[in-house]
């Protein structure tokens, strides 16, 4: 292949010479995982829709398999190319710049590029067969001459016709209560034209939207503001920006700052993308970004992609967006992927959030995805939190990112207050020696917040009734089969259910271990089901709702429980982490942490990190309206460190003790991690293969200077999924360069085919 025929475009896509020279040859990435490309001959008559970035059908041995071109090319080093069958679609689906990325990704996070290629492109818009749904639509027809004769039931259907001037024929039958019939009699006559049109399936169409208008910023949005448009305005100049990292704390307005970057983005006729972590994909969130750009000058379409969406609705939205209708995007975490070209803007919305990790192969971080895509296409990322994580904030401090503060809430509205409650004084006092699920100062707080008509948020991360069953006789867990946890007593099902695989089992009515059989088994811990339990005995009259994965098993579950809440026909809302974050709710003065340390003793160095963020997240749901806010937090432990500095609302005192914790070990933000896992069905095989790897990597960098190894050891969570897992925990400043070799390691290690290796680069989870 003669090289000097071609040159890099900076988008990463191979262009033609100045000699114009026509490709014959297309290089494919299929879709099964070869880690490999493959050359196919371009047909004469697909030579003007072969692009890079098509999907296209090509043979392979005995089959028919799809895949994407990612290199056109003059020639070929294998001869007897076969052809390429199919070009699908009439437009590229893979923009080069997203190409590129998925090439980064590969490499830095150790998998094939086909793999991650399946990211990038969501399975609705993968497969074969055109994914839109076409319907008949009745269109009214300019009347040319004599209206003809019709009779009163046509005549009915006329007029509703002639309003519409078009709609869909179901639409029409149900409005008129006629039949296709008396419609075709109308097309018969020359007034109407049936025909099939696309039918788009909009998951929002249902919704009132009412426009709305930029607020007036205060003088810390004001800095922010000014500060992104400068930056976004040396791009277009051709000027490299930083990162930047929005620290602003909860109720601050750092969604207006948003709304205002993306509009600056619009009128420069630049697209933007917005990141929020599933959880906080709400009705609220979304309809604020629609209102503001449903009109207006730059008005555009704002598309919705995450995981609640059908296939069909997923299809659409991404069209959307690769048509370019759609110049603004929500999404979670694999929204970073969105075509949106050109790119402008993209805002990490509570960029701390550990759902930006994808868990699955390739396990990627869309926070750092993004900032990857915004450097590679000329764009500006934005990254905004209350509680930023340990990662970006250090960045900050480095001068990697440029940080913007906003320190007070907007009208200047007071944080709450904040009052830590010790359960071991309840413990205490109690008879049973366990504490009630509210103290007396919850509980006195939630009566005078039902007597003032003023709504509370309880708060509990573990749903269930009760977190085991245990014997008090010969102390028996109830456990998993097939997981290192104890089973979860689920009161309403009846059932002991495992949270990890899913397993379930019926409660049963005298201990199961052999030689005991005592009936007085009892149920100990608490969950959400358990706490809603109470509140309805403790306050007969009070409106409650629960909100966990229990509760919300249709999609539009949830967008009804926060509607109602909103306009006040719930008085207290009990939820898990779901309602943790990026809810608005004037009324909400109360907010009680039921028990604060469930994420505190956790075998993760940042589980004080994710403490502190949680409480402190939690917290600023309340008070964001005229009546200031108030804050119980139930704990064991209420000394330690993380429950104090939320409670202070202190982030850098609570950032400063903890990353001194962080340089004495290594550990991020000062090193990144890699975690190796070793997997299967026998403990000590797969502890045999671990230290074989160790083995292995002591070997490959005996060289490094930068670099700790730990392990082999047990996983925190042992086994999981009938699965044993052993990991190795390797630390480096060097992650990049790290990655490569990881890669070829874990190509050239052997492993039996019942044994997996998995290789998660900047983990989220040490599970």
């Amino acid at each position: 292949m003669g090289t000097s025929s071609w040159q890099i475009a900076p988008t990463g896509a191979r262009v033609a010479n100045d000699r114009g020279i026509k490709p014959v040859v297309a290089r494919v990435t299929l879709e099964i995982a070869l880690r490999k490309e493959f050359d196919y001959s371009i047909p004469e008559e697909f030579s003007d829709r072969v692009a890079v970035g098509s999907r296209v059908k090509v043979p392979f041995g005995h089959r028919q398999v799809l895949g994407v071109v990612t290199e056109l090319v003059e020639s070929s080093p294998q001869t007897h190319l076969k052809p390429i069958l199919n070009v699908l679609g009439a437009q590229t689906l893979v923009t080069p710049q997203v190409l590129e990325l998925a090439r980064w990704i590969a490499s830095y996070y150790c998998c094939a590029v086909e793999t991650a290629l399946k990211s990038v492109l969501p399975e609705a818009v993968r497969k074969e067969e055109a994914g839109w749904r076409e319907r008949l639509h009745v269109h009214a027809l300019t009347v040319v001459g004599e209206m003809p004769k019709l009779t009163p039931r046509q005549e009915t259907i006329w007029r509703i016709i002639d309003e519409w001037r078009e709609l869909p024929l179901q639409e029409l039958l149900r409005l008129g209560e006629t039949t296709a019939e008396t419609v075709r009699k109308l097309e018969d006559k020359g007034l109407v034209c049936i025909a099939p049109k696309i039918d788009e399936r909009d998951p929002y169409a249902r919704e009132l939207i009412v426009p709305t208008t930029p607020l007036t910023l205060n003088d810390e949005q004001v800095v922010a503001f000014q500060a992104l448009v400068k930056a976004h305005d040396g791009l277009l100049r051709g000027e490299p920006a930083k990162p930047f990292l929005l620290f602003g704390v909860t109720g601050s307005g750092k969604t207006e700052v948003y709304l205002q970057a993306i509009q600056h983005a619009l009128v420069q006729g630049r697209g933007a993308i917005v990141l929020v972590p599933e959880i906080s994909l709400t009705p609220q969130t979304v309809e604020r970004f629609k209102a503001r750009f449903s009109s207006g000058p730059h008005r555009t379409l704002v598309a919705v992609l995450h995981s609640h969406l059908s296939a069909g609705e997923r299809h659409d939205e991404w069209h959307k967006i690769r048509q370019g209708r759609a110049r603004i995007v929500i999404g979670a975490r694999s929204a970073v992927f969105a075509p949106v070209h050109p790119l402008g803007l993209i805002i990490v919305d509570e960029e701390h959030e550990h759902s930006y990790k994808q868990e699955e192969t390739p396990r990627y971080h869309a926070r750092d995805v993004a900032v990857v895509r915004a450097q590679r296409e000329g764009a500006l990322v934005l990254l905004g939190s209350a509680t930023p994580s340990m990662e970006s904030f250090h960045n900050a401090r480095r001068g990697k990112y440029t940080l913007l503060e906003m320190a007070k809430r907007v009208d200047d509205k007071r944080l709450p207050v904040v009052r830590v409650v010790d359960l071991r004084e309840e413990s205490r006092k109690s008879k049973s020696g366990a504490p009630p699920v509210f103290t007396q100062r919850l509980r006195e707080a939630i009566t005078q917040r039902l007597e003032r008509r003023e709504q509370t948020m309880l708060f509990l991360n573990r749903r269930g009734f009760s977190t085991s069953l245990q014997c008090p006789q010969c102390g028996h867990v109830a456990g998993c089969p097939n997981c290192s946890v104890s089973l979860t007593y689920h009161r309403a099902s009846r059932r002991l259910l495992c949270h990890i695989c899913g397993h379930e089992e019926p409660v049963p009515e005298h201990c199961p271990a052999p030689g005991c059989g005592n009936p007085a088994i009892r149920f100990a811990g608490i969950g959400t089901e358990r706490v809603e339990d109470a509140l309805r005995k403790g306050f007969p009259h009070a409106r409650i709702e629960r909100m966990d994965s229990d509760t919300l098993k249709r999609k539009e579950d949830y967008r009804r429980i926060l509607t109602d809440f909103r306009v006040g026909k719930i008085d207290i809302l009990v939820g898990t982490q779901m309602i943790a974050k990026g809810l608005h709710f004037p009324n909400v003065t109360l907010v009680g942490i039921v028990h604060a340390d469930l994420s505190l003793h956790q075998a993760d160095f940042r589980a004080g990190e994710r403490t502190f963020q949680l409480l402190t997240q939690v917290s600023g749901r309340a008070g964001r309206g005229d009546v200031e806010g108030e804050v119980f937090v139930q704990s064991f432990t209420p000394f330690h460190p993380a429950i104090q500095y939320a409670r202070r609302h202190d982030y850098l005192g609570f950032y400063e003790q903890e990353v001194e914790f962080r340089e004495q070990l290594r550990y991020p933000p000062v090193a990144r991690v890699a975690l190796l896992t070793l997997k299967g069905r026998n403990e000590d095989k797969v502890k045999l293969f671990a230290e074989h790897l160790r083995k292995a990597l002591d070997a490959g960098f005996k060289d490094w200077k930068d670099l700790i190894l730990a392990g082999p050891a047990p996983a925190p969570l042992l086994k999981a999924e009938s699965f044993f897992r052993h990991q190795i925990m390797l630390r480096t400043s060097a992650m990049s360069r790290l990655s490569i070799e990881l890669g070829k390691i874990e190509q050239s290690f052997a492993l039996p085919a019942d044994l997996t290796l998995i290789i998660d680069i900047d983990p989220v989870n040490l599970g």
